[in-house]
C-alpha cells in the first residue's frame, strides 16, 4: 500500500468518525499531493492543426506525473511546515485557539510520517 492509499484510508476513517478537523488535514495533504502529480503547462505540447486533434472522453487529459513514498513524504513534510508556520503567524497575532488547531494538525502529520519511515 503506498502513501497516497494510507493517506485515503486515513480520510475515509475521519470520514466515517465525522471528525471535521481530520477531513480537512487528509483532502488538503491529497490535494497538495494531486497538485504535485500534475504535468506543469510548460511540458505540454502545443496546440497544432485540427486534423492533430483528439476527440472522446478523456482525450484532452494530460498524463499525470508518478511519485514515489519518498516525493509524498516530502510533500507532506512541506504541508507539515506550513501549518506550524501558519501556526505561529496565528499565535503572534493573538488566535491562540487557531494555531493550536494547526499545531495539533502538524503534528497528526508527523506522527503520520513516523509511522512510515
Amino acid at each position: 500500500m503506498t502513501l497516497v492509499d494510507r493517506i485515503g484510508e486515513r480520510l475515509k476513517q475521519a470520514m466515517r468518525d465525522r471528525d471535521r478537523d481530520a477531513v480537512t488535514l487528509w483532502r488538503t495533504t491529497l490535494s497538495a499531493v494531486s497538485n504535485a502529480e500534475a504535468v506543469p503547462i510548460d511540458t505540454l505540447p502545443p496546440a497544432g492543426a485540427l486534423e492533430g486533434i483528439r476527440v472522446g472522453a478523456g482525450s484532452a487529459d494530460a498524463g499525470r506525473r508518478e511519485l514515489t513514498d519518498d516525493d509524498v513524504r516530502a510533500i507532506v513534510r512541506g504541508e507539515m511546515d506550513e501549518l506550524l508556520a501558519a501556526a505561529s503567524e496565528m499565535g503572534a497575532h493573538g488566535h491562540s485557539e487557531q494555531a493550536d488547531t494547526l499545531r495539533a494538525r502538524a503534528a497528526t502529520l508527523g506522527e503520520f510520517l513516523d509511522e512510515f519511515v
